[in-house]
């Protein structure tokens, strides 16, 4: 039963799919084949990313992240975080497997956050593709209010979450 509780919105979403597909076979293909690509994309994705945390895991000493993304880290371990995020490769679920290994290694929240907001918003490949498209004014534009946005966010999480729940959420991750 616990399995079942533990993929139950999987099991609903499947569901819906072949709910879909007995009403409007068109339609129900179309998501098979949606369906079949992400799976795809995903699979040919997710083994390098965990190769590469493994790797992280072993050959990266806690104590050096702590230095550069724990809590003291100050302006230097906002900047690597952001950087770490803007200059990632990939999809946005690939971030959340690279900021759980950073909080067992001991990130901070607050950078941890920062990180996952610049993989979401701020990589350089699509800055580059907007500026090409859309102009320099507009890609700037667009950078530096993301950037705000996303340290003000950083910021009130970090702040607003409490320490309790900090910790169980570091627990998770040890």
């Amino acid at each position: 039963m616990t399995v079942l509780m533990r993929y139950k919105w999987v099991i609903l979403a499947l569901a819906a799919d072949f709910a879909v597909f007995a009403w409007n076979p068109v339609w129900g293909r179309q998501i098979a084949f949606q369906t079949t690509n992400s799976f795809v994309e995903m699979l040919s994705f997710l083994p390098p990313v965990f190769i590469i945390l493994g790797l992280l895991d072993v050959w990266v000493p806690r104590e050096v992240v702590i230095s550069h993304l724990g809590r003291g880290s100050g302006l230097r371990g906002m900047t690597l975080a952001i950087f770490l995020g803007a200059a990632a490769a990939g999809p946005l679920y690939g971030a959340f497997p690279v900021a759980a290994v950073m909080m067992k290694k001991g990130a901070s929240l607050y950078n941890v956050m920062l990180f996952l907001g610049a993989w979401s918003t701020l990589k350089i490949p699509m800055f580059l593709f907007e500026t090409q498209y859309l102009g320099l004014t507009f890609s700037v534009t667009r950078w530096i209010c993301s950037l705000v946005g996303i340290v003000v966010m950083a910021f009130l999480i970090d702040r607003w979450v409490p320490e309790k729940e900090k910790q169980e959420i570091y627990n998770k991750h040890q």
